[in-house]
């Protein structure tokens, strides 16, 4: 197993399914659709990475239910961006639910329990579809109960599946999941069995996954959360280690393996384990104490202070308690005789610890920076004695494990998530040489040369920094270097990675999705007996992902523009005159008054840890880590609210307009005879039902003849952030560096959430009795939608230039424009507002070449031009 195998497991969320939860089972059967969506919103905001919908109930008409709801959960977005697993014992549900699927879904599932002929008909109309599978250790003779039942079926199906070219790694067996701890001895060794047969499944079938139903295990002890918490968390540990790639598992019933009570764990063990003979008995006796028992509180001990300096330095890394950091860093370096010896010994070994718990997912990343934060006080506390006995001939500093260089590339200036993978590997002993934000193509292969880095770590957020890592990596290649090349950031991805940066450049380029994986990846690209091995395997996977892109390509089902058009939202509501057209400035805004619109979820996702605030705070998994992650960010947003840390300008526009085709026209004054400026939106290309409309952003506004009005606004709280955080970093505090710029981000948004209901209620005032709670506010539950250029329903960056323009933003916000279109200060927001009743968000999904062409037209741009802006929504490739 790899040290970060734990963090690599997919949770499938199982609240959608009318057969294991009564609430969504009532709420389908009341028709009550609405409800169920929330509920699959619920789920995917407290982690659940696929979604499994089941509607197999006795008075439902599964394959109306189904089709209902996935056609409704594909229009949510937040939901949308999981897979969905389509869960039922009918095949015509199944299909149903095929046919309703955007992306690539996840069919649960398929067996040879009625013979091989069925099971291969099924399986070639799910790789029609283009849908992954999970099969059943299912066959005519029933459910595999022993490993070597389990790995029969399992390969036998695997054989006739790659057998008829079903690809091997979107097969997902489900070697089964029963109960232990029933009384009944020939149950006993049901966890062992799936755990063995995992481990042989992984080992003789390539890239073949392995699914389960968790709670299965724990079905004896129904009604004891406690007991049934430990329970999953004991077989997830040991059944992850064999293999085990996702399951289906309540998020909110499960502990930390380290947090169980040490004699319920060992007695859980012994039964999952099948230890001793008595097992279940010495369960149920302890299984006695817990019912209708919680958790116990946690009082701060300070036992650890009596323990010699060694392990007080240790448990100051694990617990990232600074407060006695440089007097115990004395007392070692006296103790020690050298302050290299410090750093090798007590420090490293603490750190050595955190990049263990980190990797095996016992601890996360807030927790891991503040560690980090300790290391570099510590560190900086004996540098001085460093310098001086290196000056005096002596050894230097200690030797690290590698050298990583990181850079946001060019015109982009987002750099939270590189910071923390930065923080990341420091924490395992690699130096990380960080050149910062807007960093140009010569200036990162410079510097790589000058400091004879090992790796070179590539970051971005919005779409244009996807071409100017194609340029890194095409100059690499052409001076002939050889490290490897290792891209991040959130508009990345492996599909485009694999696409278009890999093909420029021979030494290796890898996709990596976050700082847990960041350690594993460098590792194994450092490594002289792991390298080859691991960027021949990156390659083969690559290829896979190249071919995959390609055909789809050649099946591309856009519909021409023209008919796109003429299915576009059709519906004429146009806004009333605001009451406060034209120009309208907040200057100085005080940041008191941002904080209760702060949406803190998007917060602890910053810091890796999923999930719905105030929900996280007391997650079984992360909640203590988010609890801790709270409470210093209330600390701090206090301070920075108390102390101005930041200054706060926003504008907002209010200005006459029409639509024209595709575009918007904004009249220079209500006569509309003079045209101020001009948006070019985009349409949808994707083939849809009749009664589904390809929507442009220009639909929400009425053509010529009938008065509508459009609103843009740009907000920052950025000012003053860059200053922060340099003062924390110079004094070695990583961790507040990263909240400063975090909570930075957050008041910006809620700049941007405070205005909306401003201009709603008050500047345009089209809804003036509006009273919405801030809960209601975040889920966008008000008339209206701002939506952003770069964002899925308007992707070309370029067009904030025209409402830079516009708003002045420049000259009153202090705000302005790289050359890829990123905003400073980071922290900013901008984007247009749309009284359309029936305004929605939408992404405007891959567009053809002949919309490609009428943009450029438009805009007066080259076809050239207009495909390197348009580059990541291509469905061609040019």
């Amino acid at each position: 197993m790899t040290g970060t195998a734990s963090q690599t497991f997919v949770n499938i969320g199982e609240r959608t399914n009318v057969t294991g939860s009564a609430k969504f089972r009532k709420l389908i059967k009341n028709g009550d659709y609405a409800a169920a969506v929330d509920v699959a919103l619920q789920q995917v905001e407290n982690g659940a990475q696929i979604i499994d919908v089941n509607m197999d109930e006795g008075m439902l008409d599964g394959v109306e239910a189904m089709t209902t709801f996935l056609r409704l959960i594909a229009s949510e977005p937040d939901i949308a961006r999981v897979p969905v697993m389509i869960d039922s014992s009918k095949w015509e549900v199944i299909e149903a639910g095929l046919k309703q699927v955007q992306g690539k879904p996840i069919v649960n599932s398929l067996s040879l329990k009625e013979g091989e002929a069925p099971f291969l008909h099924q399986a070639r109309l799910c790789r029609r579809y283009g849908a992954a599978v999970v099969v059943m250790a299912f066959d005519e003779e029933g459910q595999a109960d022993t490993c070597a039942r389990k790995v029969e079926i399992c390969t036998r199906s695997y054989n006739l599946l790659t057998g008829i070219g079903f690809p091997p790694e979107d097969i997902i067996f489900d070697p089964n999941i029963f109960a232990v701890a029933t009384g009944i001895e020939e149950h006993d060794n049901y966890a062992i069995e799936f755990i063995e047969a995992t481990r042989r499944i992984k080992e003789t079938l390539p890239h073949a996954k392995i699914s389960g139903g968790v709670s299965n295990i724990s079905f004896s002890f129904r009604g004891n959360d406690i007991v049934r918490e430990a329970m999953h968390s004991v077989f997830l540990y040991h059944a992850i280690r064999a293999g085990m790639d996702m399951g289906i598992v309540n998020a909110g019933q499960l502990a930390i393996y380290d947090d169980i009570p040490t004699d319920l764990r060992e007695r859980v063990e012994d039964v999952i384990l099948n230890r001793r003979s008595d097992a279940t008995e010495r369960l149920l006796e302890k299984a006695e104490d817990y019912k209708g028992k919680a958790g116990k509180a946690r009082t701060e001990d300070l036992s650890w202070r009596e323990a010699p300096v060694e392990e007080r330095l240790s448990h100051a890394l694990v617990k990232g308690i600074n407060a006695y950091i440089d007097a115990d860093v004395e007392e070692a370096r006296q103790k020690l005789g050298r302050p290299l010896h410090v750093i090798e010994g007590p420090l490293m070994d603490g750190m050595n610890i955190v990049g263990d718990l980190f990797g095996e997912g016992k601890m996360f990343l807030p927790q891991v920076v503040k560690s980090a934060r300790v290391m570099k006080q510590a560190v900086a506390y004996l540098t001085p004695f460093m310098e001086e006995e290196r000056l005096a001939g002596g050894e230097g500093a200690p030797r690290a494990n590698g050298k990583v260089l990181m850079a946001t590339v060019k015109g982009d200036v987002h750099d939270i998530g590189k910071n923390i993978v930065g923080v990341v590997l420091q924490c395992n002993n690699f130096e990380v040489v960080d050149l910062g934000v807007m960093v140009p193509t010569a200036d990162i292969v410079a510097k790589a040369q000058e400091h004879q880095v090992d790796v070179i770590g590539l970051s971005g957020l919005i779409t244009p920094s996807l071409d100017e890592m194609v340029n890194v990596a095409s100059e690499m290649k052409r001076l002939g270097m050889t490290q490897p090349l290792l891209i991040g950031g959130a508009t990345t991805s492996k599909a485009h990675t694999a696409v278009k940066i890999a093909p420029a450049y021979d030494d290796g380029v890898i996709y990596v999705t976050d700082a847990s994986r960041a350690v594993g990846v460098v590792s194994d690209l450092i490594s002289e007996e792991r390298r080859e091995a691991y960027l021949e395997k990156i390659r083969t996977e690559y290829d896979d992902v190249r071919e995959t892109f390609l055909a789809r390509q050649k099946k591309d089902d856009r519909i021409g523009l023209e008919k796109a058009r003429a299915n576009a939202f059709s519906d004429v509501a146009p806004a009333a005159a605001p009451r406060q057209p034209g120009i309208t400035e907040i200057k100085d805004l005080s940041l008191e008054t941002l904080v209760p619109y702060i949406d803190w979820s998007p917060f602890f996702a910053s810091w890796d840890l999923h999930g719905r605030y105030p929900a996280i705070l007391s997650d079984s998994v992360v909640g203590e880590a988010a609890r801790s992650l709270y409470s210093d960010a209330e600390r701090m947003l206090a301070q920075i609210v108390e102390e101005k840390w930041f200054t706060a300008h926003g504008v907002v526009g209010l200005w006459p307009a029409n639509r024209q085709g595709d575009d918007i026209v904004i009249w220079a004054d209500e006569s509309r005879s003079t045209e101020a400026a001009r948006l070019f939106t985009l349409r949808q290309q994707i083939a849809k039902s009749a009664d589904k409309p390809n929507f442009a952003l220009a639909d929400f506004i009425a053509a010529e003849g009938t008065p509508d009005w459009i609103g843009g606004f740009a907000v920052t709280a950025g000012h003053g952030e860059d200053e922060i955080v340099e003062r924390f970093n110079r004094g070695n505090d990583n961790y507040n560096a990263i909240m400063a710029s975090a909570l930075a981000d957050r008041l910006a948004e809620a700049f941007a959430e405070y205005l909306h209901e401003k201009v709603r209620r008050e500047i345009w005032g089209y809804a003036p009795d509006e009273t919405l709670e801030t809960e209601a506010l975040i889920a966008e539950r008000y008339r209206g939608i701002r939506p952003a250029a770069g964002y899925p329903a308007q992707p070309d960056h370029t067009e904030k230039e025209v409402l830079f323009q516009l708003l002045g933003a420049t000259d009153r916000c202090g705000m302005t424009l790289t050359e890829s279109f990123a905003m400073q200060p980071g922290a900013s927001v901008s984007g247009l507002y749309f009284a359309h009743p029936r305004a929605v968000y939408f992404g405007t999904g891959k567009i053809g070449r002949d919309q490609v062409e009428d943009y450029a037209r438009r805009k007066g741009w080259s076809l050239e031009t207009a495909e390197r802006w348009l580059a990541p929504i291509l469905s061609y490739t040019p």
